[in-house]
């Protein structure tokens, strides 16, 4: 109860210091909202070069502010460091560290264990730790639980408060960021969930939601995008079947969506992209098979899903045969190279994926994207096109548009005359559609 009421005392009158372990895609905008709403702030990170670039006020998420950095970095509200130490430092701390997934396509929870383990070295009593990775349910409590208690030999619940909030970042959106988004609070006992819950809040210009444990949020997270991931799995298995039908899926889906309830709009594309969409379905199948059960609905749309970058490549190989081309030794230029729209991300993009099928069949592949001019794959560096222009776009005996940026002229591409196959709808407004296919 002491505990608790240090910690309240501190909330309310900001001397609550806090800290952000991974200062990427969720860690840093959560690290300057923490700063920005007047909490001395501590970022860490392994990547010096990231730490270099925080502390120089140099800005490298889309989803922040620069000028707000800048000032929160001139002021002392927010600093990076590599140096694990400081933990001792900080009151609060959120673990905000990838969990990809393995070649094997098995959780990758490394980050999160060595993260852990870095902080139980240097905590202390009456901290704050909460997971914000995106992970299987059961990790909180079965795998940071046990390495804070056993590194830093003290008690949760009663020395140190744990608990999990899933992060909600949606890169690129323009209207829910980091501090307007509604946020959801699982922690082990009720002290630490109304702790934490008021942490949040004070940080935060939205809803925070309590649930029973960090079980349920961790699962509600991987209901979130596994909800996203199930149904454009299924309008992907619909936009093949109304290919072979002579179907406009993209049509069916805008008629659709005019009723008022019980249909909300998903749409097919080259497959999953980022970070939650195509990792999270994964991390609750092999969960769920330590209780012998099979998630067989959610697998399937992940075959669905996964298996798309290979269907956009037998479409296009069947466009060029209609003009009398094959792929093999065919000059390709795929548009868009992130994995969503106006971001600079491609982390699972299967914009890039479909150019490793295209390559894999021989052709010549190029590629343009405003936000992306080079990106790294399997350790190779790839670079596109420096400027779409008509003359470029001629050179080509195929377009396909991977990504729907709003900064991409695409009417001009496909006016080119050069067969365009459109993964994304963005030609829909386009008369003359002589030499245009859509998924």
């Amino acid at each position: 109860m002491l505990i608790k009421k240090e910690l309240i005392a501190k909330i309310k009158n900001r001397t609550l210091t806090m800290g952000v372990c991974g200062l990427g895609y969720v860690g840093l905008p959560l690290a300057v909202d923490k700063a920005k709403h007047g909490f001395r702030t501590i970022g860490f990170d392994i990547q010096q070069e990231k730490v270099n670039m925080v502390n120089a006020g140099e800005n490298y998420i889309g989803d922040v502010v620069d000028a707000d950095l800048k000032e929160l970095v001139a002021s002392g509200m927010l600093r990076a460091t590599s140096d694990f130490s400081f933990v001792k430092e900080a009151d609060f701390i959120a673990i905000c560290v990838p969990t990809p997934l393995d070649r094997h396509q098995q959780p990758d929870i490394s980050y999160v264990r060595d993260s852990t383990i870095a902080i139980a070295k240097n905590l202390r009593r009456g901290m704050i730790v909460v997971l914000e990775s995106t992970t299987y349910p059961g990790t909180t409590e079965e795998l940071v639980k046990p390495l804070l208690e056993e590194g830093s030999g003290l008690k949760c619940g009663e020395d140190f408060y744990l608990g999990f909030s899933p992060e909600r970042v949606d890169p690129g959106n323009l209207v829910y960021k980091t501090s307007n988004t509604p946020k959801v609070v699982g922690a082990v006992g009720a002290d630490a969930t109304e702790v934490i819950a008021m942490v949040y809040r004070a940080i935060l210009d939205s809803e925070v939601h309590t649930v029973s444990s960090p079980a349920v949020a961790e699962m509600e997270k991987i209901l979130e995008n596994t909800y996203r991931n199930v149904n454009i799995g299924l309008v992907n298995e619909l936009a093949m079947l109304c290919h072979k039908m002579g179907i406009n899926i993209w049509e069916v889906i805008d008629a659709a969506k005019t009723k008022p309830y019980g249909f909300q709009a998903f749409y097919p594309g080259p497959g999953l992209g980022g970070h939650c969409i195509p990792l999270d379905p994964y991390y609750l199948s092999w969960k769920a098979r330590e209780y012998g059960f099979h998630t067989s609905m959610i697998e399937s749309s992940m075959m669905v899903n996964d298996r798309m970058p290979e269907y956009v490549v037998e479409r296009a190989g069947k466009i060029l045969n209609r003009f009398q081309k094959s792929l093999n030794g065919a000059k390709v230029l795929v548009l868009g190279a992130a994995y969503k729209q106006d971001i600079d991300d491609y982390r699972e993009s299967p914009a890039l994926r479909v150019m490793e099928e295209l390559r894999g069949t021989g052709a010549a592949v190029d590629y343009y994207d405003p936000f992306i001019p080079k990106y790294r794959s399997r350790g190779v560096w790839y670079r596109g096109i420096p400027a779409l222009t008509e003359e470029a776009v001629k050179g080509y005996d195929l377009v396909v548009i991977a990504t729907a940026h709003t900064k991409v002229d695409y009417a001009m591409a496909a006016g080119c005359g050069v067969p365009v196959f459109d993964c994304k709808n963005v030609c829909k407004n386009i008369q003359n559609r002589a030499n245009i296919e859509v998924l």
